[in-house]
């Protein structure tokens, strides 16, 4: 048997007006006159055959009909809203699963979580702590943050960051055991968290080379490196966006102004048939959209105290003969 429903046009000026107890306000609202409304509640009235409203000069007021009705007005429409934005947007509801860099999942993407929850609480994340390249291949894997010199093929990719690299230290560390120069690094155990390319980088541009022989752990990855740094187990090197948010809480120093741009990048890649499919393209623009607010704010300073003038490589003339 069908349902017989008042018209929709009246209901939507008797709930707006019933909201703001005001005609006046509801027909700005509605973007119709001030007499609109007032037929449109008055033909809803008669259809109904009970009062809605009680006047009282330029307000007005629910009777008991009137209330008994608005919350079952308000409730749909507030569902068909709901619908209708869920049908124009894209498709925000299911499972994600991304592999990131462990330093960046841990030291920057962790803590920013909130919004991308916030946004989309239908999505269920799956995060993966990973720079291996397998995982762009991986069907078990959406979309991969990878730090890389981007030469994965047959792939979709985009460069999210490059990145500058500097010594950190714990606050606690530098205080017992100074650093003023370069040289003072020679009392200090360097943290690797590569093979060790990146710290030849950075002191081969502060003319420190020769400390490289000096103690030293490899742990694997930057994230253990940055950690063991917090902790005061040696020197690690930063960057200018996973250590960005521990030099501005204190937990982290840097104590020189030289910074040297990292061997490869952040980059975001996905198999080419992920790229277009809602749930990640809702990823990647967050990511994209946090990582320019982020640089906004300019969340702390990356130079140091100490300023060191950045060696310049010998200029070698071919078929010059040597200086005696």
């Amino acid at each position: 048997m069908v349902k017989r429903l008042p018209p929709l046009n009246p209901l939507r000026a008797f709930e707006a007006t019933a909201r703001h107890a005001s005609l006046t306000k509801a027909a700005a609202e509605l973007n119709v006159t001030h007499g609109a409304i007032s037929h449109q509640i008055k033909a809803l009235e008669q259809s109904l055959g009970v009062k809605l409203f009680e006047r009282t000069g330029q307000r007005v007021t629910l009777t008991p009909h009137g209330a008994e009705l608005l919350p079952a007005v308000s409730t749909a429409f507030d569902g068909i809203a709901a619908a209708t934005q869920r049908m124009t947007r894209p498709a925000s509801a299911g499972t994600l699963s991304v592999a990131c860099v462990p330093a960046l999942l841990l030291l920057w993407m962790t803590p920013r979580l909130g919004s991308f929850m916030a946004q989309y609480p239908d999505i269920r994340l799956t995060l993966i702590p990973s720079n291996d390249a397998r995982d762009v291949r991986a069907p078990e894997i959406d979309v991969c943050v990878h730090y890389g010199d981007g030469s994965w093929t047959d792939c979709w990719m985009r460069k999210w960051s490059g990145l500058e690299l500097f010594p950190v230290v714990s606050p606690t560390l530098i205080n017992n055991r100074p650093i003023r120069t370069v040289r003072d690094l020679a009392d200090h155990v360097f943290l690797h968290g590569d093979d060790g390319r990146e710290w030849h980088t950075w002191l081969a541009a502060a003319d420190g080379l020769d400390l490289e022989r000096g103690r030293r752990h490899h742990l694997g990855d930057a994230r253990t490196a940055t950690e063991a740094a917090v902790h005061g187990h040696g020197v690690a090197l930063g960057d200018s966006v996973t250590a960005s948010t521990l030099l501005a809480r204190g937990m982290l120093v840097a104590p020189f102004s030289l910074s040297v741009p990292a061997i490869d990048d952040f980059y975001v890649v996905c198999r080419n048939e992920m790229r277009s499919t809602p749930i990640v393209q809702l990823f990647i623009d967050w990511l994209f959209a946090e990582k320019e607010q982020a640089d906004s704010r300019a969340d702390a300073p990356v130079a140091g105290r100490i300023g060191i003038r950045r060696k310049r490589p010998a200029l070698r003339v071919i078929g010059a003969k040597p200086v005696s």
